[in-house]
């Protein structure tokens, strides 16, 4: 069954090619790969609290952006860095994408997401790794083979042994550093077959790709039970109505050992709109009895573009009552996370909160596709936006 939104799929698109690099000039560029190998000292991690609803930020690009010159201040107008503004806000859970060889970029590889974890854990933040599986974007349209790996992709059990040993001892190289994530994504936005070469096959062969999938849950319950910890293992697909089906032939194909649903929801891209969504996450809630989250979401504090990189949400982006501005912004996060708190999820993260425009460029222009929808305005000063995350303060 192939559900994927056609307008979706553009903005998929566009990231599949985005390939923001600093200016050559920057001298910081090559301090993600030159960070040293060094536990993060005890000292440093606040001890642990009982969360009972995870307030995320997808923090993936903030390397670079730094590197490239940005600085955020905060809601007074103070520059800070920009972990302790999300951690002062009350965000309590930082997600991470994992590239496998991204030799198109010195970002998202092992070096600069260990990068990312360190920092995170500095504050006292929870950590959600995002395998995808890929030197690239993984999404719903695309759901590339690494290159290493190529040789392999017809042999399903080669491959998922290569799936495996990555998973594995990439964690335990974590783990070796006192910087093992909270929970891993065994995918990104899998709603295909993962490990693929080009265009998708439709249908599913769930003989293989349930194969896959239970290799990388496995080498993630592995290394739980080597470290004496509990990693929480969560699949995620992209829009909520393509979860409904995907996680039934999932079930229905031995793809059962995994603690968190964890859903895109864009309602641009969605069949479900911000009153009805409720119906979709119930259901899903209700029939797999597991763990539910919005591990990506995001709305437009502006329809102004700040830099020449065109936006990627515009005016067909907005919700009726909830208007392009810092307190639309708020309002949509609060609605939706209320949303889910009402249908038992448990966590609502932004994606990218932070990919403000720099001298940086895409291929297409100077600086970032998303500078309307971040919550730092076009002066890098946090938006209203960032108060969603007080609610964690609240709870």
């Amino acid at each position: 069954m192939k559900l994927i939104n056609t307008r979706y799929i553009l903005f998929i698109s566009l990231l599949t090619v985005l390939n923001i690099s600093c200016n050559s000039n920057n001298n910081n560029q090559q301090n993600n790969n030159d960070i040293q190998d060094e536990d993060v000292a005890d000292d440093d991690i606040i001890p642990e609290e009982t969360i009972n609803f995870y307030y995320g930020a997808d923090l993936s690009y903030v390397n670079e952006m730094e590197d490239c010159g940005a600085a955020y201040k905060n809601s007074n107008g103070t520059t800070l860095d920009v972990y302790d503004i999300f951690k002062n806000a009350g965000t309590n859970l930082v997600r991470v994408r994992l590239w496998h060889n991204p030799d198109w970029t010195n970002y998202s590889n092992y070096n600069d997401v260990k990068k990312s974890i360190q920092r995170a854990k500095s504050k006292g933040m929870k950590v959600l790794l995002d395998f995808h599986y890929s030197d690239t974007w993984a999404d719903p349209s695309k759901q590339e083979i690494p290159s290493a790996w190529l040789n392999d992709i017809n042999n399903t059990e080669a491959l998922g042994n290569l799936l495996y040993d990555y998973t594995y001892e990439t964690l335990n190289n974590l783990a070796s550093l006192n910087l093992l994530p909270d929970m891993v994504q065994v995918g990104n936005e899998i709603n295909g077959m993962i490990l693929q070469q080009g265009e998708l096959e439709w249908p599913i062969d769930w003989t293989r790709n349930s194969f896959l999938l239970n290799k990388g849950i496995k080498a993630v319950r592995d290394i739980s039970e080597a470290h004496h910890t509990d990693l929480e293992v969560m699949l995620h697909i992209a829009q909520p109505e393509n979860g409904l089906w995907w996680f039934e032939q999932a079930i229905q194909n031995g793809v059962t050992d995994y603690d968190w649903i964890g859903l895109s929801y864009y309602p641009i891209w969605s069949e479900y709109s911000l009153e009805n969504v409720h119906i979709p996450l119930t259901t899903l809630k209700e029939t797999y009895n597991k763990k539910l989250m919005i591990v990506e979401t995001a709305y437009p504090f502006t329809l102004n573009n700040g830099d020449s990189a065109n936006n990627i949400l515009g005016s067909d982006a907005l919700v009726n009552g909830y208007p392009a501005s810092q307190q639309g912004q708020l309002d949509y996060l609060n609605q939706l996370r209320s949303i889910i708190e009402n249908v038992g999820g448990q966590g609502l993260i932004y994606w990218e909160p932070a990919w403000v425009s720099t001298d940086c460029s895409t291929i297409w222009a100077q600086g970032s596709h998303w500078d309307n929808a971040t919550l730092f305005d076009n002066n890098n000063q946090a938006t209203l936006g960032i108060q969603f995350y007080n609610n964690a303060l609240n709870d």
